[in-house]
């Protein structure tokens, strides 16, 4: 008899699910490229398809035969198995090709048209452009709200009708504006048309801040991101504490076949485990970076949320964040001309879009991540000409500190 133990997060993350028999001996999971799989009988045929259309669910301990790849595969079953217990609260999992094809598809599930979306903003550019571009046309009202305004947060949502989803991104990218979402939930649970809420978690990630424990249903990332965290691979990942939400993801995934391939599934899986270690690094540089930083004369305004002073925004980050993170934003003075020489200036970091690799990676967002938004948009948002935003690695800070210096330097 097989004794069943209750284990911490760091080792579910290495053992849930996964059975070494059932991989010819193997202590880490292989690689399972199949497009197809072989039924155990016709009768688990017809029950496999009755689960996967959503006719039947699975009794507790049921083992039901795969299908095809584009439903699920071995190695989406076990990456969805391991994220969960990183996300405290999380009951089940759903994986993607891209952070995109995860929210998208909680959109294209949740959101019919006639319904309406309030959401923080800014929002990442790509989601921005799929509210506007994709769900508009499609019948679905939104509405924003800047970000870290929590009472115009719950107006909007008390008087919204036909609420289906309220979305937090939270902080956000790239102002750093920290959203309460404990009250964007209690506000949203408290509205007859009972709407989801889903948090946009990729910038503090699993390791540092909790969105399910404070009342989200649903919490998005792109594991692109943190998650993977080398640059390498297209991820995203669903969590819920509600396995049914999670069961109508995949249903949604399964149409418009956006599973993420068995290849990247091991790779992400085999990235799991370091996800704290990792964050943990790359957090403890960008405070020792940002504390070196903010008065250098060249920066017109630091934004980092261990030197937040708004009453409000201390009180969030205290209230729901473990740490900092490892994004700063930097407002230059002398507008896109200084960002751009500051950009070119660099050596250590990279001037590309992106973050959460070990590398450390810099961008413009007005001329790039967030270029799909208008000018409107833009301004409102607080994203500047002068704005740049810098992804934290885990290189040595003080080679990172010497290198940001240099170039903010050439500009003072």
């Amino acid at each position: 008899m097989t004794r069943k133990l209750t284990v911490r997060p760091e080792t579910a993350v290495l053992t849930r699910g996964y059975d070494p028999a059932l991989s010819v001996g193997s202590a880490r999971p292989a690689v399972f490229r199949s497009s197809t799989y072989v039924f155990s009988s016709p009768e688990s045929a017809a029950r496999s398809f009755e689960i996967a259309l959503g006719k039947a669910r699975p009794a507790p301990g049921e083992n039901v035969d795969l299908i095809y790849a584009r439903i699920s595969h071995p190695n989406a079953q076990l990456v969805e198995e391991q994220v969960v217990p990183l996300e405290q609260g999380a009951e089940d999992a759903a994986v993607f090709n891209s952070g995109m094809a995860a929210i998208s598809s909680v959109f294209f599930t949740f959101c019919p048209p006639g319904s309406t979306v309030v959401h923080t903003a800014p929002l990442y550019g790509g989601t921005q452009l799929f509210l506007d571009a994709i769900l508009t046309p499609l019948g679905v009202r939104t509405v924003a709200v800047d970000a870290g305004d929590k009472d115009g947060l719950a107006r909007a949502i008390g008087a919204a009708t036909k609420l289906a989803l309220v979305l937090v991104e939270t902080p956000a990218n790239p102002t750093l504006r920290m959203s309460d979402i404990e009250a964007a939930s209690l506000a949203a649970h408290a509205h007859p048309d009972k709407p989801l809420v889903v948090v946009d978690n990729t910038f503090l990630g699993p390791a540092f801040q909790h969105p399910l424990v404070l009342g989200a249903d649903l919490v998005c990332y792109s594991a692109t991101k943190y998650l993977s965290g080398f640059s390498d691979l297209l991820a995203g990942v669903v969590l819920a504490k509600d396995r049914e939400l999670i069961g109508k993801l995949r249903g949604t995934r399964a149409v418009l076949g956006n599973i993420l391939q068995p290849d990247e599934c091991w790779m992400l899986n085999g990235r799991l485990v370091t996800v704290p270690l990792r964050m943990n690094k790359q957090s403890k540089n960008a405070a020792r970076i940002a504390a070196a930083l903010v008065d250098h004369p060249a920066i017109e305004e630091l934004i980092y949320p261990a030197l937040f002073k708004e009453p409000e925004q201390c009180r969030i980050r205290d209230r729901q964040c473990d740490y900092p993170g490892a994004i700063i934003t930097l407002a230059l003075k002398g507008g896109r001309p200084a960002a751009f020489t500051f950009l070119r200036s660099l050596t250590i970091a990279r001037n590309a879009v992106s973050l959460g690799g070990v590398e450390s990676l810099a961008c413009h967002p007005r001329t790039t991540t967030h270029s799909e938004l208008s000018v409107e948009q833009l301004d409102r948002a607080g994203i500047t000409e002068g704005m740049v935003r810098l992804s934290v690695g885990i290189e040595s800070w003080h080679d990172l500190l010497a290198d940001l210096r240099t170039a903010l330097d050439a500009l003072a």
